[in-house]
């Protein structure tokens, strides 16, 4: 089960970098990247808190290192995905993995964006200024998420895939 569950984290983290260059929101230094956060949501509950932060940071260093991402997708993917991981493994339900992504993305990976955008890329935006559009990234991949959990997740994944039993 153990390569099962690495085989489709690979496989939603080549859909990450592959879909960076066709989906994604500029804003100043940032580049708000909503498919990120139903990678993180997704990963969460059906796999758990690890296989959803590796595959954030795998993300991240990828597009980077492919030039279509910025230094500021760490703090806002990979917290995200943490806190996504940690309120499903409490509350067993989508919506806390939603309110986990959007509150660890849009609030406290946005916090975190401001010192890296300062000092790495010498951005003079305010500690403020990342959370407006990190949150409208975050809140568009949660919805996007929800209705693919919904609808295709039960039918593909769990029935057909038998991924569904995560264990952290």
């Amino acid at each position: 089960m153990q390569i099962r569950k690495l085989a489709y984290t690979a496989i939603f983290m080549a859909v990450g970098v592959l879909s960076a260059h066709l989906v994604y929101i500029p804003v100043g230094v940032a580049k708000c990247f909503p498919l990120q956060h139903v990678i993180n949501i997704l990963l969460a509950v059906l796999l758990g808190t690890r296989y959803s932060v590796s595959a954030a940071f795998g993300i991240a260093l990828l597009r980077n290192i492919l030039g279509t991402g910025s230094v500021l997708a760490f703090p806002g993917s990979m917290v995200g995905a943490a806190l996504a991981g940690m309120m499903y493994q409490r509350t067993h339900s989508i919506w806390g993995a939603i309110i986990g992504e959007v509150v660890g993305t849009g609030i406290f990976g946005a916090l975190l964006a401001y010192p890296i955008a300062k000092y790495f890329i010498g951005s003079s935006a305010g500690g403020f200024f990342f959370i407006v559009p990190f949150m409208v990234s975050t809140v568009g991949g949660s919805i996007i998420a929800y209705v693919l959990y919904k609808t295709a997740i039960p039918a593909v994944l769990t029935k057909k895939l038998n991924i569904g039993d995560r264990a952290d």
